[in-house]
């Protein structure tokens, strides 16, 4: 596991973009998985940023989205296939034909979901997974329980999640109850895994997942078990674990 303490938001930022930026150069066909939220928006902008200033190619990768709320339509703001679009697809030269994001519609669940998990099979084993984490521990939207689920499936989403992703929403009553996300296993089973957190309100969290037990208790705790894990935080959201590094 490596760690990498960063100034602040921006150049945690910039850190992360050259990693993901880096894997697309060397591999250019590579397979990467995608996550949203606030922490990610940063990172996005500056692979746009390369993209038209340093001609980064987006041509031949395939995305896979970590997560999706459910229900939720495509042109809703805050589903994340808009915000997809807006903060990257939208700017940059990537095939739409090779993005995937969970069907926030599906009519069958069970069938979108294995659907979503024989077409990461299909692609090939996702090069690198990009990863958020809630102040609760979720990774994707796995959240704690007393065991996990392994593949992509429907959640219902914890109170917490609920509350921190409200400030998204014109209220916490408009926050969907579920959402679709990819398993413990099919993150785990990513050639490299990469971890962003920003904001003192993390600062706990990321010293019980990287430096506590592992449990379903902190889903990412298990990253622990990672043998290629890179994880980039702000100075604030790595005020608990510095004094230990």
């Amino acid at each position: 596991m490596r760690i990498y303490v960063e100034a602040n938001y921006e150049a945690m930022s910039k850190k992360a973009a050259y990693i993901l930026s880096s894997q697309i150069r060397l591999e250019p066909q590579s397979v990467i998985g995608l996550a949203t939220g606030g922490t990610p928006v940063g990172m996005y902008k500056e692979l746009v940023r390369m993209h038209k200033e340093e001609d980064l190619d987006f041509s031949e990768i395939t995305t896979f989205n970590l997560d999706e709320y459910y229900p939720i339509a495509k042109d809703n703001p805050q589903s994340y296939y808009y915000y997809m679009m807006e903060n990257l697809f939208n700017h940059v030269n990537i095939d739409l034909s090779r993005v995937h994001i969970p069907n926030g519609m599906a009519q069958d669940v069970a069938k979108e979901c294995e659907n979503y998990e024989t077409m990461i099979r299909n692609a090939g084993r996702i090069s690198l997974q990009v990863l958020g984490i809630g102040p609760n521990g979720h990774i994707g939207f796995n959240e704690p329980d007393a065991q996990l689920e392994p593949y992509t499936h429907l959640v219902d989403l914890d109170e917490k999640t609920i509350e921190a992703n409200s400030r998204y929403f014109n209220s916490r009553e408009e926050v969907p109850k579920q959402a679709l996300s990819m398993g413990v296993k099919t993150i785990m089973s990513a050639k490299k895994l990469m971890l962003l957190a920003s904001g003192q309100n993390k600062a706990e969290i990321i010293k019980e997942s990287i430096m506590g037990g592992i449990t379903p208790e902190i889903p990412a705790s298990f990253l622990q078990l990672h043998p290629d894990v890179t994880i980039i935080l702000d100075k604030e959201a790595a005020s608990e674990v510095l004094p230990l590094l």
